[in-house]
């Protein structure tokens, strides 16, 4: 096998991982829906098996994505890129990134809605970098309730309760660099 399928491959398993717990399901509730068995969905996204078609068409079935998203193969011809919006929590996030696990970046677009809405914050693992593009987002972070406005950027560890909104129910437009805990961005001026 050529080097290049090679690493093509070796990604598959961790990527599939990642696709899955960002999903929230379990090996059991997959291998349910897939009819592929815990203990080969097991070995295939730990590596110690290979993808094949016959495995990874009905994961991407499931996933309902293109079969490409699962092995990340590399992309051929057209060089427009495809951006496919997520709706979740009534936002659109628009992933910007293609590499599971790791740092992931989005925009996110919170709507215009006629009353700003009252605040609830969640947690969960990882750490968030935010910097606000349009509109004046409202960031509810533990006891603070702060106001950013377009060009403002935020830093925070997501196991604190957040809350990202609308201030003053306009639209907001914000780039988020999301990544598992730990993993923390950092921005440097330029230098001249």
């Amino acid at each position: 096998m050529d080097p290049e399928t090679e690493d093509v491959l070796d990604v598959v398993g961790p990527r599939l991982r990642a696709l899955r717990r960002d999903r929230g399901i379990t090996l059991a509730d997959l291998a349910a829906t897939t009819g592929v068995s815990e203990s080969t969905l097991s070995r295939l996204e730990s590596g110690q098996r290979r993808a094949t078609l016959e495995l990874l068409l009905p994961l991407a079935r499931t996933y309902n994505v293109p079969l490409d998203d699962l092995v990340g193969a590399p992309r051929t011809g057209d060089p427009r890129i495809h951006l496919k919006p997520i709706r979740r929590y009534g936002m659109v996030f628009i992933p910007l990134s293609r590499r599971p696990g790791g740092t992931q970046a989005f925009k996110m677009i919170i709507p215009a809605v006629p009353e700003p809405l009252e605040p609830t914050p969640q947690t969960h693992d990882g750490f968030e970098w935010l910097y606000v593009l349009n509109g004046r987002l409202r960031l509810v972070l533990g006891e603070r309730d702060l106001i950013l406005p377009p060009g403002e950027a935020a830093e925070f560890d997501t196991s604190l309760p957040h809350w990202l909104g609308s201030a003053d129910g306009k639209a907001v437009e914000l780039l988020i660099l999301f990544g598992l805990q730990g993993v923390r961005s950092h921005v440097h001026p330029a230098r001249s």
